[in-house]
C-alpha cells in the first residue's frame, strides 16, 4: 500500500474517534516516515506505507493524544516536546498571547511569570515574541516542568511550586492557564484518559485555583503589569467577580471561536 493509500483508509478509521480524521492521519504517516507533513504530502505519496504506521494509527484508534504519540505540538511560534504527564497545548490558550502582545506591542514585557507552566507552553510561545524578556515558570508537576525544561532555550527558569508561593519578585507580564474543569464534568476519552487530572480539574465547580490565585496576583504584579487568565467557556462571570473582588479591573477577550477565554487583568494606577 502506498502512502496515499494508506492516509486514505487510516483517515476512514479514525473518522470514529477524532474530528480531524485526516489531519491526525497524516502527522502519524509524517511521523512515522520521519520528516514534515508538508514534504510528505508533496513528495513521498507513492511512497510505500512504512511499517511504523500501523502500530502508531492503533494507538490513536485507542484514543491517545497526537501529541503524545508523536512527541511534539506546535503552539503560537514555537514546537514543543510532550508526553505523558503534561498538558497538551491548545490553540484556545493562544488568546493570552494576542492579549498580551496587543498590551505590550513590540517592546514587550521585560519580566513574565507563567503560574500552571506545564510543559512552558504559554512562557516558551511568550518569551519567543519577545527576544528581550526573561521569565520564570511555575508548575506543581514535575514531570511537566522535565519537558519545559527540555523545550528552554535560555531566558526561562522553572521552578517546582504552589502558584505564587514563596515568590517574591513583581513581574510585567502574568500568564495564567489554570486547572478549571469541574470535578463532574463529561471530557472526551482522549483528554481524561491520558492528560493530568491536577492540570485540568479544579473542585466541584471548577473554580479553586481561580479562588487560590485571586489573593495572590496583586502582589506579583508590577506597576502598569498585566495579567492574562485563561478560563473554562462558561466561567466569565464566576471568575471576574472573584477578580474584580481582588481589586483588578477586567477586560475579556474571545478565542476564534467567540467564546470568551480569557481575562486581562490590570490595576488602576490613577
Amino acid at each position: 500500500m502506498t502512502v496515499r493509500e494508506a492516509l486514505a483508509a487510516a483517515a476512514a478509521r479514525l473518522a470514529a474517534v477524532s474530528e480531524t480524521a485526516r489531519l491526525d492521519a497524516e502527522l502519524l504517516m509524517a511521523h512515522a516516515l520521519g520528516t514534515t507533513r508538508e514534504t510528505m504530502l508533496l513528495e513521498r505519496g507513492g511512497d510505500s506505507a512504512p511499517a511504523a504506521f500501523e502500530p502508531l494509527l492503533l494507538r490513536r484508534l485507542g484514543h491517545e493524544p497526537l501529541a503524545y504519540i508523536t512527541g511534539r505540538r506546535a503552539f503560537w511560534t514555537i514546537e514543543l516536546e510532550i508526553g505523558p504527564g503534561a498538558l497538551v497545548p491548545r490553540p484556545d490558550s493562544e488568546t493570552l498571547i494576542e492579549a498580551a502582545l496587543d498590551h505590550f506591542g513590540e517592546a514587550g514585557p521585560a519580566r513574565i511569570l507563567d503560574l500552571g507552566t506545564g510543559p512552558g507552553t504559554l512562557l516558551l510561545g511568550a518569551l519567543d515574541q519577545w527576544p528581550g524578556a526573561t521569565g520564570l515558570g511555575i508548575d506543581a508537576s514535575e514531570a511537566a516542568l522535565g519537558y519545559a525544561r527540555r523545550n528552554a532555550r535560555g531566558r526561562a527558569e522553572f521552578r517546582l511550586g504552589d502558584w505564587g508561593a514563596g515568590i517574591g519578585e513583581r513581574f510585567d507580564l502574568i500568564l495564567c492557564n489554570p486547572p478549571y474543569v469541574a470535578r463532574a464534568a463529561e471530557l472526551p476519552a482522549d483528554v481524561v484518559a491520558f492528560e493530568p487530572h491536577g492540570a485540568l480539574f479544579a473542585g466541584g465547580d471548577g473554580l479553586d485555583a481561580y479562588r487560590a490565585l485571586a489573593p495572590q496576583f496583586a502582589r506579583l504584579l508590577a506597576p502598569g503589569g498585566m495579567i492574562c487568565l485563561e478560563i473554562g467557556a462558561s466561567q466569565g462571570k464566576a471568575v471576574s467577580a472573584l477578580m474584580a473582588k481582588a481589586g483588578f479591573t477586567i477586560k475579556s477577550r474571545k478565542d476564534l471561536k467567540g467564546i470568551v477565554r480569557c481575562l486581562v487583568l490590570t490595576v488602576d494606577t490613577e
